[in-house]
């Protein structure tokens, strides 16, 4: 490797003074070299993040910098002024985000915002910029450059609107490019294409890149050297071989084992097991059964024109009995957050039959659904999107016990306490704020909430997508301890085939609002017979560096077979024609 561009030493960051004064990163020293991919890696608070905003001069107004060098071709980063260092941010340093659509304005045109780096920063005329513009739309891979410059950030998609962002980045070639958490909300298949994409053009561009992440399957994909960051300091570095054989800090081993790993429980045909006598899946009598869901969104005419719209169900067929998970996997888009929604009515589908503990949901009136509602509860994707910030949290586990009459005075307060040590919260949380818990604290405070009323079944969707690994583990085992316990039925929604390996006991994978594979949870990740479900398994990144993964089978979605399911073997439906495919 050649000599370091780029040498941060003793960096402090404190946010706050006097008694509120903390450090959010305290002396942190590493180094970059030209052409190399260092990972630093943490948990959410480790201080990765505030460490290359620092770089930028990007920091909260909150937050200062206490001491410290960043030298880059001769110069200190951290004490440059506003001005010279202005010229060389967004030029020969550049920055993705983890949320695109936060960080790309949503009034200006794509090729607006592609263009302004370059006439700013580059000097370059209009008509130029424009044309390197569709120069890197197509190196990004979104192709017809004039469409693409002229269109919205709301009109892409969330892979798409990445690929805008790198190509906004690896505009003006830079020296190094800073990506924080660029695939943390993308879906595994749209996760992989951006990674190829991103090491494409790093071997183009010759830029060296800083990767801030807590998924350590990307770490072991992209990674050269790791740096390893716990509450604000540096605990270990190393190369990324190094780190994943043999690291030295036990917080890096613990890191390393939380991650789940794809195979892990190939040999069994159940979730992995918590407690010493799991509840056995009762297969007589089904607690949720839905046929023939369908949903359209959209679809409005405006003076005699309009369009078909989105068809987000397509004859939808589920059935999950007490103490089981069925798995619903599929990129965005293909209908499972949808599903979820629709076998609980919190919306109303347009055709089909929802039976919930034997009673059709779907003839119910307004009081008739309230009571069934006690036997069906869900666990959102970001607990603090789904707790009312005004409210202590132990109202909030409350209140659905209040609503349906369960209990009040001495004995709510009772089952409040009880559903908070048994979700692994202490009685002193009771009366704080959401706001004054983790993310981990938060999604347990939701999971409490939801067996407040004793559901017979729970729609987790994407329940620790949000999360940290370590935390993200935490919540799975909480939940397969309360399932294995309690006999509670989950249908679990997730685009980490990992989880869901650990999760479930089937699978059901979504494509454009139709299941095209269903079956045993071993059966469909070990032997998928869709080329959606094969394409889904292929893109998940190995947490091992010693492994790769394959290329990305290049898919023609309208070519795919989507006809009625038929049964191939015991429990194992594929769309009909997928066994030619």
């Amino acid at each position: 490797m050649s000599k370091s561009l780029l040498e941060v030493r003793d960096l402090d960051v404190v946010f706050g003074a006097g008694r509120h004064r903390q450090h959010a990163v305290e002396g942190l020293s590493y180094t970059l070299g030209k052409g190399e991919t260092l990972a630093i890696v943490g948990e959410s608070g480790s201080g990765k993040s505030v460490s290359s905003l620092a770089l930028l001069g990007l920091l909260p107004r909150a937050a200062r910098i206490e001491r410290g060098t960043a030298h880059f071709d001769g110069e200190d980063l951290l004490a440059l002024p506003e001005e010279p260092l202005r010229r060389l941010r967004g030029d020969r340093l550049t920055m993705i985000f983890q949320e695109p659509m936060t960080s790309l304005n949503p009034v200006l045109t794509i090729g607006r915002q592609l263009t302004e780096g370059l006439v700013e920063h580059r000097g370059m005329s209009e008509a130029a910029a424009e044309a390197r513009a569709g120069e890197m739309i197509e190196l990004v891979g979104l192709g017809d450059p004039a469409r693409r410059l002229a269109q919205y950030p709301h009109e892409l998609s969330g892979g798409m609107r990445q690929r805008v962002m790198i190509a906004m980045a690896m505009a003006s070639e830079p020296d190094i490019l800073i990506a924080d958490e660029p695939t943390t909300a993308l879906d595994v298949t749209v996760q992989a294409q951006i990674l190829d994409l991103m090491r494409d053009l790093k071997a183009r561009f010759k830029t060296s890149i800083i990767l801030i992440t807590h998924d350590m399957g990307v770490v072991a994909e992209m990674a050269d050297r790791v740096v390893v960051m716990h509450r604000g300091r540096k605990v270990e570095e190393g190369s990324v071989g190094e780190i994943f054989a043999r690291p030295r800090q036990a917080y890096t081993r613990d890191l390393l084992a939380a991650v789940p790993r794809l195979g892990a429980y190939a040999g069994t045909a159940a979730p992995r097991t918590v407690v010493d006598s799991p509840a056995e899946v009762d297969r007589r009598a089904p607690v949720l059964r839905a046929r023939g869901l369908r949903k359209r969104f959209g679809g409005r005419s405006w003076f005699g024109r309009g369009d078909a719209g989105v068809l987000a169900l397509d004859d939808v067929a589920l059935e999950l009995h007490p103490g089981e998970t069925l798995a619903l996997v599929g990129e965005s888009g293909s209908g499972k957050s949808t599903a979820g929604r629709a076998v609980l009515r919190l919306l109303d589908v347009d055709a089909g039959e929802i039976e919930v503990d034997g009673i059709a949901i779907r003839e119910l009136g307004r009081a008739g659904l309230r009571r069934a509602r006690r036997q069906m509860q869900m666990i959102f994707q970001d607990p603090f999107a789904s707790l009312n910030p005004r409210l202590t949290v132990g109202a909030l586990v409350a209140e659905p016990m209040l609503i349906h009459g369960i209990a009040r005075g001495r004995e709510l307060a009772d089952r409040i306490e009880g559903l908070f040590h048994r979700v692994g919260l202490e009685s002193d949380h009771i009366r704080r704020y959401p706001h004054e818990f983790s993310g981990g604290q938060r999604q347990r405070v939701a999971i409490a909430r939801a067996l407040g009323v004793g559901p017979k079944v729970i729609v987790a969707d994407e329940p620790t997508s949000a999360l940290d690994v370590s935390v993200q583990a935490q919540v799975l085992e909480l939940l397969l301890e309360l399932q294995q316990s309690l006999g509670l039925a989950y249908l679990f929604i997730s685009h980490d085939m990992a989880v869901v390996e650990e999760m479930s006991h089937r699978v059901a994978v979504m494509q454009q609002g139709r299941i095209v594979e269903t079956g045993p949870r071993p059966v469909v990740l070990n032997d998928p017979r869709h080329v959606y479900t094969r394409a889904l398994l292929a893109a998940v990144p190995i947490a091992d560096p010693t492994r790769r993964r394959g290329v990305l089978p290049r898919l023609d979605t309208a070519a795919m077979p989507r006809g009625p399911l038929t049964e191939i073997a015991p429990g194992h439906l594929v769309a009909a024609g997928a066994e030619a495919a």
